[in-house]
Order: structure tokens, then sequence, then C-alpha cells
């Protein structure tokens, strides 16, 4: 990568191919020698051609990023939202370096944990559809004894106050007593507020939540919350196979 006039940042065309997932060095310079590749609607054949962040590439008629997909995972503070932009509220896209990125999913505004940041929006979507059932687990307190009848009614699916019933979830039970429990669950959904609705149906309440599993990627207990890493290729890789 050159960092050209201004602080931008410009990069060889082959270069962005091979980020893109399109072939080796060799197979790039190939697809741009023979007239596959188009940099603001033009095409090019030089593969030292060098890119701008703002530039809008094709490669078969297909829009590709000029900047590579990055992959975070964040220990989300309480008192943000997931959101990239809000006059109201912080937003947890605030904590990182990048403009371009977006939630994997959403933590409400006082949930704690585990929130990957990426833009990539192939993957992004992957994950948050319901039909690949990638587990989300979370840890949580609850203001009453969670009992084993509600390990059964999560089980067969709860009924929301909207009336739309929850797929199977895994309710597990850390510690119960009639001053409050503990409590890991396991959904595949992500509905509006789901967790606290979902005891809100068995006529309890949540009062602390936090996300400690993301498909089979645990949170790095090694964030303090608002702190964020890039994910490893092996952390990547178990992504991108839901």
């Amino acid at each position: 990568m050159i960092v050209g006039e201004g602080g931008i940042h410009i990069k060889p065309l082959y270069s962005i191919l091979m980020k893109n997932n399109l072939g080796n060095m060799n197979e790039c310079r190939t697809l741009i020698k023979h007239g596959f590749v188009e940099v603001n609607n033009q095409v090019i054949n030089d593969h030292r051609y060098v890119v701008h962040d703002d530039d809008k590439i094709n490669v078969f008629g297909k829009a590709i990023h000029s900047q590579p997909f990055v992959y975070y995972m964040m220990n989300k503070p309480k008192g943000y939202i997931c959101a990239n932009y809000d006059k109201n509220h912080l937003c947890v896209v605030d904590l990182i370096e990048r403009n371009d990125c977006i939630c994997v999913g959403r933590l409400d505004k006082d949930t704690v944990g585990l929130l990957l940041l990426t833009n990539d929006g192939d993957l992004n979507h992957r994950l948050i559809s319901p039909k690949w059932k990638v587990d989300k687990v979370y840890f949580a307190k609850i203001d009453q004894k969670v009992t084993e009848e509600d390990i059964e009614k999560f089980k067969h699916g709860i009924t929301l106050d909207d009336g739309y019933r929850c797929k199977e979830a895994i309710l597990e039970i850390q510690k119960a007593s009639e001053e409050g429990s503990e409590i890991v669950l396991t959904i595949q959904e992500g509905k509006f507020h789901q967790v606290k609705r979902m005891f809100e149906a068995v006529g309890k309440k949540v009062t602390y939540l936090k996300r400690i599993e993301f498909g089979t990627l645990p949170l790095d207990e090694d964030l303090e919350e608002g702190e964020y890493r890039e994910l490893t290729e092996e952390e990547i890789a178990i992504l991108k196979g839901f």
C-alpha cells in the first residue's frame, strides 16, 4: 500500500483483486491483462495501476471493494447503540477507526459483550440469517428463580408479546434462588430485545445481559469493555464456514 497526497491510500490494482479472493498474484494479473477489470467504468489492462479508496472497481461486471474486507471483535460497552449514526446516542462505530463497518446483528443499548463488525456485507447477512442456524450465546442475570419448567418452555419455543413464536432455545441454569438467577441462553435468532422479551413471556425480568459467544467464537477475555481487535485468519475462516 502507498500513501499519496493528502494521506489518501492507493494500492496496486492486482492486490485489490487478491484481497477480494479473486485469485493469486498471477491469476489476478491475468484478469487485468485480458480486460476483465474496470476502474470507474474504464477497462484497465495494467496490473500496476494504482487504486484510490474512492475508486469503483468491477470484475466481470460485478462491483468489488477497493478497500479490503475487515473483521473486528468488540467487547461492547453499556450505553452504546449498534448503529453507524444517531444524533441522540453514542454508536459503537465511534469506538473504531473506520467508518465503513456495520454491526453483525445488534445488541441493545444496555447489553454488553461480543459484537462483530465488518464491511463484508455478504458474510454479515449470512451470519444473522436464521436459516444458517448460527448460535448466539448469552449470559444473563434474572430477577427471579429460573426453573426446570422454564427450560422446557424455552426448548419448545417461547411466544413473544407480538405473537411471534421463537425457535428452540437452550436455557441452562448456573445459579437459581428466590432472590434471582444466573443463566446461559443459546438462540439462533435476533429479534428486537428478544432475550428480554423471552423472559418477560415467563413473568421474569433480565437485569444484566452479556453476549459471550457468536457462532463458535467466544468473547476474547483480554478485551475490556469498549476495546476491539481484528479477527485472526482462523476466526474469519470459522465464520465463513457457516
